[in-house]
C-alpha cells in the first residue's frame, strides 16, 4: 500500500449555480444521540441504540465521522472505545460513560492524546466519578468506571471549550440531585451552551440560566420523543465563501434544510457574510415545513473587518480565507480555543495562506491580523493537517487561484463526507493525483 498522500487539484467554474446537499448538523446530532440515550434509562430500554421500535434514533442524523464514532460506542458499548480524532465525542462520551454502569477505556488518535481533558475530568470527579488516566495526566486515554452520581454545585471556568460545559449539562438530568453549574470569568462560545440547553428542554429537561453565569438543571428525566435534526450552518459557510469569491454576478446557491432563527452558533455566517458581499434569502421548500436558504451576491463589502469570534470559532478559517482572497484587511479576536482543535488552526492558517502570498500575524497570543501584507506565492499544495475545516475553508480559493492543489483532502469526512462530490455537482473540477 502506497504512503504517497492523495492530492486533489481543483478548478473553479466560471458560472456558479447549484442546489447543494448539506450534511445534518454534527453539533445537534451528537447532542441528540447522548440525550436520547440518557432518556432511554427511564423507558426501561437500557443503554444501547437497540430497541428503536419504542424509542427512535433522531431523524436526519449526520453521517460524518464524528457522529459515527458516537453511534458505534452507544450501540456496542465496547470496553475499549476509540473515538479517533473526534474531540466532541471524547468530551461528550467521557461524561456519558461516567454515569453509565460498567468499566471502559476511551482513547483516540495521537493528536487526541495531546488534547486536554483535565478540566472535564476534574469536574466529573467533583460529582464522585471514578476516572483515571491511562497515560499522561490531564490527557486521554481515560479509564472510566461508570456509576450513579448524586450531583452537586460545581464551578468551571467560562473561557474553556463549551464542549466541556455541554458534556456536564447533558448528564445533569440523570444525576440524583441535578446540577448547579457556575461559570467563572468570561464565557466563550455561549451559543453552543444555549444550543445544548435548548435541546435538553426539547427532550423534557428542566434546565436554564438562573443568572448570567449560572445554569440550574433539576433532576427531571428526559422524555422519549421523535427528533428531526437541522442541516449544518458550519458547512453552509463554505458555500457562502464561494458566492463571495466568484466573479459570476448571477451566481446562486440553494441550501435546503437551514432554519431562520437557528440555535446553531455558526448561523452567524449569514450576518458576517452580509458584510463580505453575500445576500441570504429564506424561502419555503417543496415541503411547507422545510426552510431553504438562497445565496446571491449583493456586491457590497466592508473595507476592513474587525470581529470577535468567541461565539463562533469554527467560522474563523472560512472568514480568514475569504477576507484574504478579497483583499479585506482584518483583526480577529476570540480565537483562544483554536490552538487545541484538530490542529493549531492559527499556525496552520499562517503557514498555508503564506503559500498564497498572504502574510498574517498574531497579536496578544491569539488575535489574528492581516493589514494587507503580501509575499511571494508558492506552488506547494495546501496542507490540511488532518483538519476537515482547513480543507473545506481553503478549497474555495480555487476561485482566485487556478488549479489549486489540496493535500490529504479526505479529511472532510470528519464533518462533511460528500463535500467533494457536492463541489463537482456545482461545476468544479476535482482531479485526484
Amino acid at each position: 500500500m502506497s504512503d504517497t498522500p492523495v492530492i486533489y487539484t481543483i478548478k473553479a467554474p466560471r458560472q456558479l449555480k447549484a442546489t447543494v446537499l448539506l450534511p445534518a448538523s454534527k453539533s445537534i446530532s451528537n447532542r441528540a444521540l447522548i440525550i436520547s440515550q440518557l432518556g432511554k434509562r427511564d423507558t426501561g430500554q437500557g443503554t444501547s441504540l437497540e430497541g428503536q421500535e419504542t424509542f427512535s434514533v433522531p431523524q436526519n442524523l449526520s453521517d460524518c465521522d464524528d457522529t459515527a464514532v458516537i453511534v458505534r460506542a452507544l450501540k456496542d458499548h465496547p470496553q475499549l472505545i476509540d473515538i479517533g480524532a473526534a474531540g466532541t465525542a471524547m468530551r461528550f462520551m467521557t461524561a456519558y460513560l461516567a454515569v453509565t454502569p460498567g468499566e471502559y477505556v476511551i482513547t483516540g488518535t495521537e493528536r487526541m492524546k495531546h488534547r486536554p481533558i483535565g478540566v472535564l475530568v476534574n469536574a466529573l470527579r467533583q460529582l464522585g466519578a471514578d476516572i483515571s488516566y491511562e497515560g499522561e495526566e490531564g490527557f486521554p486515554p481515560l479509564r472510566i468506571r461508570g456509576k450513579e452520581l448524586s450531583g452537586d454545585m460545581i464551578e468551571m471556568q467560562g473561557n474553556i471549550s463549551s464542549q466541556y460545559i455541554s458534556a456536564m449539562l447533558m448528564i445533569a438530568p440523570v444525576l440524583k440531585d441535578g446540577l448547579e453549574l457556575r461559570l467563572k470569568g468570561n464565557i466563550v462560545s455561549r451559543p453552543y451552551i444555549d444550543l445544548t440547553l435548548w435541546m435538553m428542554r426539547e427532550f423534557g429537561a428542566d434546565a436554564d440560566w438562573t443568572s448570567g453565569d449560572t445554569v440550574l438543571v433539576r433532576p427531571k428525566p428526559y422524555e422519549a420523543r421523535p427528533y428531526l435534526i437541522e442541516n449544518d450552518w458550519s458547512s453552509a459557510s463554505y458555500w457562502y465563501e464561494m458566492i463571495a469569491l466568484t466573479d459570476d454576478d448571477d451566481a446562486e446557491i440553494v441550501l435546503p434544510g437551514l432554519n431562520d432563527g437557528s440555535r446553531q452558533g455558526d448561523a452567524a455566517a449569514r450576518y458576517i457574510f452580509s458584510m463580505l458581499g453575500v445576500k441570504t434569502v429564506f424561502k419555503r421548500g417543496k415541503n411547507s415545513l422545510e426552510s431553504v436558504v438562497v445565496l446571491r451576491k449583493n456586491n457590497r463589502q466592508v473595507p476592513r473587518l474587525d470581529y470577535d469570534f468567541v461565539n463562533s470559532p469554527d467560522l474563523v478559517q472560512t472568514i480568514v480565507a475569504t477576507c484574504a482572497a478579497k483583499g479585506i484587511p482584518f483583526h480577529f479576536r476570540g480565537l483562544q480555543t483554536l490552538t487545541i482543535k484538530e490542529t493549531d488552526r492559527i499556525t496552520a492558517l499562517i503557514t498555508e495562506l503564506r503559500k498564497l502570498g498572504i502574510v498574517l500575524r498574531v497579536e496578544n497570543g491569539t488575535n489574528l491580523v492581516w493589514d494587507g501584507e503580501r509575499c511571494e506565492k508558492s506552488d506547494e499544495p495546501i496542507d490540511t493537517y488532518d483538519d476537515h475545516r482547513m480543507a473545506m475553508s481553503l478549497a474555495p480559493l480555487a476561485l482566485i487561484r487556478p488549479s489549486l492543489a489540496v493535500r490529504n483532502p479526505q479529511v472532510v469526512t470528519k464533518s462533511y463526507p460528500h463535500f467533494w462530490e457536492e463541489l463537482q455537482k456545482a461545476g468544479f473540477e476535482v482531479v485526484e493525483s
